[in-house]
């Protein structure tokens, strides 16, 4: 260029990096005789339109305009150091439009070869405030709003000094995060004094001491972010604490608002305060003695995990270090705590749950493969070894990285990938929040904004696409490594590994085991070695699986009893051809696997009954229940099968035990609702039951050698009959019979006898598949009655002798196994009964109240807790089930609706009919949910069924784990139990007792 006028062509621009052609163009000519040079200098910007207006903008504004532009064309350096500022950062071009005098802070040629101490950063900004640097406490003497803004100005102009540096010499990440660290410390301590200044002598009867937390007490702070502190007060010499604390609060206080509140020159940061003992809840200010007390009784581990980075930074610096030399030995015990696992589980799972939906994808920090999965497997490992190994105590990520490196703790190559991929991360989020200094990390998705971050971060070809692609490649290793730094080095303890791996001691394997939740790390290493020990196919795809394996035990509530689970399992399916590829291959089986081994003793007792059934996790729609229709196919089949009764019905059983297996897993992994568990394990019984008892028939007609001379069919009662069996249910059930035209009664009595006694022994045989327990206690006369009775028996039965109790068992009755027409014969006989078209009595209504009243004050077992009982306490189920089949004897004979033997189902008609609020019937639901939800938890949990919540801790872990509620917190199942039983009570005290 020369004389204003450009004399390369637009397309020069074009290939120099410039898109907006002709608005740079008018720029460059505003420039003028030094635009050629200039041009080509602020083409290695990200942004070389951006650099172009401001530049022009810029030295519209400078006094000795051509004096600076020729100063900056001429000298290389300064060039580099303002072009990539103003082509990078807009927030910093536009301080330097408001301060145009700040740009010959970029001509110091020591910027490029010097970072400054931190000492000289805090004078620097002490003397801005008026401050003495070499006063213990130093006090702004600038008026207090000049000094206010002051403190912004030359913030923003050491920070400009910093990103000068950052974008054009090629300065360390870690330098460049511990520099802005220094900044940011610095700039509490003037804050500081201005603090000071406004309070006046009140100051003095406190020392306050500002102890850094995160990532600014870590020396490892972003461009823009919250300052997390800590404030630690002791009363100064000749004061008392109530004075001092008082005057550390306001001193705290003040600081906090001079640093975040907006001025003409904007704010600097949010300092905040509440990683404090107790939150923002708890004092801002504490005393040394109140915050060792806090810490050695109330703290949580995440609090710990938090201290890791304590460092004082401004006030009071001995104090603060008394601060630290007390906390510290604490976060070394932290990993010994009860509770660390959980809370560790619980940590990780905020993390994920911080995550917005809407930002997932692009999420640098929280996302997966992101900064807090390096973060926070770094200071995992810090907290499991640190206590033994003093050389991995370090507050910084990249420092800690290195030392658990060189101790052995993470294998050397993986320790160098994961530091590159952390180095890049923290590159690509400095860039990003530089360019507006606003708190961000989701990276851009719009074209222009990526191209320029890419450029941004040194990328000239395709600096979009390349971004992209060098980014998802840190992600997948950041998060590959995240998973298997914690668990392959347990591995690599106990068998030999190729390659560089790292070499854990055994104590220190055990160690990292316990620390990860299991009780016996001995047993662990044992089953670790017998997995993996050895150079065949299955120990190296073993060694592949095992660390995610392990990971995901860890999750849930007992991985002693996942990895125990998954050697049995291996043991007995290793050497298939389909049962390790499938794992390695398909990851939703191995996590599912995972899952039902260290979650549920029921699931993995089915499943070593039966190993094959690892294939059903990973069959599309493998986990969704089958129809009665379907298992009655599938059960007739099998039965035909085989000639020997027995191995029919170890075939029946088979399929049963699949079924459940089946209806377990979903339970566990697809949230199946509770009133669909119900459904499906009543048709499974269903199925096994009709099945059987067409096998029993066939085998009493072989041994009588003659047909059957009667028709049977068995009713389901009980839960069973209401379509609402739990895992640990027996089948309660009556059988009926009707002998066939001409057959003698005696004797198709007994032929029937011989068939419920035939089928009964058939289900009881031992054998590798659970029994299914056949209970025929709720017939008419109870164990003192026919064990099998014809329909005319029934009918006089009930005509002369029926109760209102026997009538109110009916309510659950249903005929569905066995003869077609029996059934529908039997369902007619006892409708009248159970529905009666007037409703039932005043008098039987009292009697049903009595009978409640004595099952209340009888029934509850010895040392039971009536709050708890999931059947009999306190709005447990028998409350809500009495309640609902009340109001069907008093108004189903009306009300068709409430013909049903489905508690719900016969709420829901309840409240259509208007017998009952919907908001009470939906507080007895809530109720008759959750305890039957709970029923199948505890079954999961223990290998058999319980109507008392677990007073273990650990199995109340468990329970409440299934139930969907995050590590440590069973004490809040137990209050939301209590809660909803509660309000069931209420409804039952008015709707059934009043």
């Amino acid at each position: 260029m020369s004389d204003g006028r450009l004399s390369t062509a637009a397309g020069q621009l074009a290939r120099l990096g410039f898109r907006d052609v002709e608005r740079s163009t008018a720029a460059l000519e505003r420039i003028g005789p030094h635009a050629d040079v200039l041009m080509h200098l602020g083409s290695v910007a990200a942004d070389p339109d951006q650099a172009a207006w401001y530049l022009a903008d810029l030295a519209d504004r400078v006094d000795e305009r051509d004096a600076m532009l020729e100063a900056v064309a001429s000298d290389e350096g300064t060039a580099m150091r303002l072009l990539g500022v103003l082509g990078a950062s807009s927030a910093l071009g536009d301080h330097l439009l408001r301060h145009p005098e700040h740009w010959r802070d970029l001509t110091d040629p020591t910027l490029g070869s010097t970072r400054p101490a931190a000492f000289h950063v805090r004078g620097r900004m002490l003397e801005a405030v008026g401050a003495d640097p070499a006063d213990e406490t130093p006090v702004a003497t600038l008026p207090d709003g000049e000094a206010v803004d002051v403190l912004r100005v030359q913030y923003r102009r050491l920070l400009l000094r910093l990103a000068a540096r950052d974008l054009s010499h090629d300065v360390g990440v870690d330098d460049v995060a511990a520099e802005l660290s220094d900044l940011a410390a610095a700039t509490l301590e003037a804050a500081l004094a201005i603090a000071r200044a406004r309070m006046g002598e009140a100051a003095e009867s406190v020392r306050l001491a500002v102890v850094a937390m995160g990532k600014c007490g870590g020396h490892e702070l972003n461009y823009v972010s919250d300052v997390d502190v800590i404030f630690v007060a002791e009363p100064a010499e000749g004061h008392d604490e109530v004075a001092a604390l008082r005057a550390g609060t306001q001193l705290a206080s003040h600081l906090m608002r001079i640093c975040s509140d907006h001025t003409g020159e904007g704010t600097i940061w949010p300092v905040d305060a509440a990683l404090r003992p107790e939150g923002k809840a708890g004092p801002l200010v504490r005393t040394l003695a109140s915050h060792q007390g806090y810490y050695g009784r109330w703290a949580k581990t995440w609090e710990f995990q938090a201290l890791l980075k304590a460092r004082p930074v401004a006030g009071d610096l001995a104090l603060g270090r008394e601060y630290v030399e007390i906390v510290s030995p604490m976060v070394w015990t932290a990993a010994e705590r009860e509770g660390f696992v959980t809370d560790v589980q619980s940590m990780r799972r905020r993390v994920i749950e911080h995550i917005p939906a809407a930002h997932a994808d692009r999420q640098l920090k929280l996302g997966a493969g992101g900064l807090r999965d390096v973060e926070f497997a770094v200071q995992l490992l810090q907290m499991v070894h640190g206590r033994a190994d003093v050389d991995v105590r370090w507050p910084t990520t990249l420092s800690a990285l290195a030392h658990l490196t060189r101790g052995g703790y993470v294998g050397r190559e993986d320790g160098a990938a994961l530091d590159e991929s952390y180095r890049f991360l923290r590159a690509l989020e400095h860039r990003m929040q530089l360019a507006q200094l606003r708190r961000t990390h989701v990276v851009p998705t719009d074209e222009h904004a990526l191209r320029c971050l890419g450029r941004a971060m040194g990328l000239r070809k395709d600096p979009a696409d390349e971004l992209e692609r060098q980014w998802k490649r840190h992600k997948r290793e950041v998060r590959r490594l995240h998973e298997k730094l914690f668990y392959r080095p347990l591995l690599a303890a106990v068998a030999k590994l190729p390659g560089d791996e790292v070499r854990l001691s055994p104590e220190a394997a055990q160690t990292r085991l316990a620390a990860l939740g299991y009780e016996d790390p001995v047993a662990a290493m044992r089953h670790l070695e017998a997995l993996t020990a050895g150079v065949s196919r299955t120990a190296s795809i073993q060694r592949t699986l095992l660390p995610a394996m392990l990971e995901w035990f860890a999750e849930s509530p007992n991985p002693d009893a996942g990895l125990l689970g998954f050697r049995r399992i291996s043991d007995a399916l290793g050497s298939t051809h389909w049962y390790l590829k499938t794992l390695r291959d398909e990851g939703q089986v191995a996590q599912r696997l995972a899952t039902v081994l260290a979650s549920s003793r029921f699931g993995t007792d089915l499943l070593q009954r039966a190993p094959e059934g690892v294939r059903m996790l990973g069959e599309d729609d493998g986990l969704v229940p089958l129809t009665r229709e379907a298992l009655d196919k599938e059960m007739d089949a099998a039965a035909r099968r085989h000639d020997d009764p027995v191995e029919a019905i170890t075939a029946l059983r088979a399929i049963r035990r699949r079924e459940l297996f089946r209806i377990a897993v979903a339970d566990l992994v697809e949230d199946l609702d509770v009133a669909d568990i119900g459904y499906a394990l009543s048709d499974i019984t269903s199925a096994t039951l009709d099945a059987a008892l067409t096998v029993a028939t066939s085998a009493i007609e072989a041994e009588r050698r003659a047909p059957l001379p009667t028709r049977m069919a068995i009713i389901a009662m009980g839960r069973f009959g209401g379509a609402e069996l739990g895992f640990g249910s027996d089948a309660d059930v009556m059988f009926v019979h009707d002998p066939l035209e001409g057959a003698s009664s005696q004797e198709a009595s007994r032929a029937a006898h011989e068939v419920v006694q035939e089928l009964r022994r058939l289900l009881a045989l031992p054998g590798t598949d659970p029994e299914l327990a056949v209970d025929a206690d709720l017939r008419p006369e109870g164990r003192s009655g026919p064990l099998v009775r014809t329909i005319e028996s029934y009918a006089g039965y009930y005509a002369k002798w029926s109760a209102v109790w026997e009538a109110q068992a009916l309510l659950r009755a249903d005929p569905s196994i066995g003869d077609p027409d029996l059934r529908r014969r039997f369902r007619e006989l006892i409708d009248p009964l159970r529905f009666p078209a007037q409703g039932i009595a005043t008098d039987d209504v009292r009697e049903v109240q009595r009978i409640k009243a004595r099952v209340d004050a009888e029934r509850l077992p010895r040392g039971a807790d009536p709050a708890t009982h999931l059947k009999l306490g306190r709005g447990g189920l028998a409350d809500v089930e009495w309640t609902v089949q009340l109001l069907q004897m008093q108004h189903a004979g009306r009300v068709e609706g409430l013909r049903t033997t489905r508690t719900l189902d016969a709420l829901e008609a309840a409240v259509e009919a208007e017998l009952i609020g919907l908001a009470d019937a939906q507080s007895l639901a809530a109720a008759w949910r959750m305890a039957s939800g709970l029923r199948n938890a505890i079954v999961q949990v223990r290998g058999k069924g319980s109507d008392q919540l677990p007073r273990d801790t650990r199995e109340r872990a468990a329970v409440a784990h299934i139930r969907g509620y995050a590590p440590g917190q069973s004490d809040k199942l137990v209050d939301d139990y209590l809660r909803v039983t509660r309000r069931a009570r209420q409804v039952v005290e008015r709707v059934f007792w009043g």
